[in-house]
């Protein structure tokens, strides 16, 4: 016979026998692949970050996100996904690395391009390339406000902000272009007339806002005019289209309220200041932005400033 105290050792069973069985043996299985979805609570939309890299403007983005043209993580998007750190972006099917537009402080540079000189990044019969003689960028890329042709020189815009070159580049905007036109030809004043009314060209018609006689004796007269409009090569075709009219020499001196400062050197720049910064992007119709110190250049891209 036991005692209470043995008793009161002896294991006690559950009256429940289901609380009793053991536990059911698991099956491993392959888990499922997860395909990330686009993040909408963190970083920031891809509509600002495109533009920043001046893939296009923050309209036409939003207008490829409604075509179903964007894809991040293999998801189609919609408005108002935003990009976080790792996330796969697709245009079109084609890979965009997003991440090297991430937000810095604006930079705009005014470059004094010379004759000869190219707007592009890689020239296939090695002209001298614009791009070769601007600092360095440790993240994102310059972009050029508008082009000049090889046969043109002067004042060429070039930031880092997509955002800003988009809306200065755009046709709604009707951003003035200034230009000093060298003529090579008596220029009747029935023709200036004609060019300040319209002229059909093969893109449609076009004209000069305004039309100021510079000075100039002999053959070769100089003129200022005025356009609104970014056409390739318009100032020279407009006149090019009057009979026995040649443009022999085409500056630009002028884009918007910036004005080609005097004795910056051909193929030389200068950097707008912070103050010089918030009057254009007041300009362009765009916030202004809280201004970060830039890394200093180094010493070969300093001597390049005015």
């Amino acid at each position: 016979m036991k005692t209470p105290k043995q008793q009161r050792k002896q294991k006690v069973e559950p009256k429940n026998p289901k609380l009793n069985k053991p536990a059911p043996t698991v099956t491993e299985k392959p888990v499922a692949k997860i395909v990330e979805q686009p993040k909408i609570s963190s970083g920031e939309r891809i509509q600002k970050v495109l533009a920043r890299g001046g893939i296009a403007s923050r309209r036409e983005i939003e207008r490829w996100i409604g075509e179903g043209r964007i894809k991040v993580n293999g998801a189609t998007v919609t408005q108002g996904v935003k990009l976080a750190i790792g996330d796969y972006l697709q245009i079109n099917d084609r890979v965009v690395h997003w991440e090297k537009f991430a937000e810095q402080p604006t930079r705009v540079l005014l470059y004094h391009k010379a004759t000869g000189e190219v707007v592009t990044r890689n020239d296939p019969e090695n002209r001298p390339v614009i791009f070769k003689n601007l600092p360095q960028l440790e993240t994102a890329r310059w972009i050029a406000v508008g082009r000049l042709d090889i046969n043109t020189s002067g004042l060429l815009l070039v930031t880092n902000n997509g955002e800003l070159a988009n809306r200065l580049m755009h046709p709604s905007t009707e951003v003035e272009r200034e230009y000093a036109v060298r003529i090579l030809g008596n220029v009747p004043d029935a023709t200036l007339e004609k060019l300040k009314t319209g002229v059909a060209l093969e893109d449609g018609i076009a004209k000069f806002d305004e039309i100021h006689f510079a000075g100039g004796e002999g053959a070769n007269k100089w003129y200022n005019v005025i356009v609104s409009e970014g056409r390739n090569r318009l100032v020279r075709r407009l006149w090019e289209s009057q009979t026995l009219l040649t443009v022999s020499r085409l500056i630009r001196v002028r884009y918007g309220p910036i004005v080609l400062p005097e004795g910056l050197r051909t193929s030389r720049f200068y950097e707008l200041t912070d103050k010089e910064l918030d009057l254009l992007f007041e300009y362009a119709g765009l916030a202004k932005e809280k201004h970060v110190a830039v890394k200093p250049e180094s010493k070969g891209q300093q001597g390049r400033r005015r």
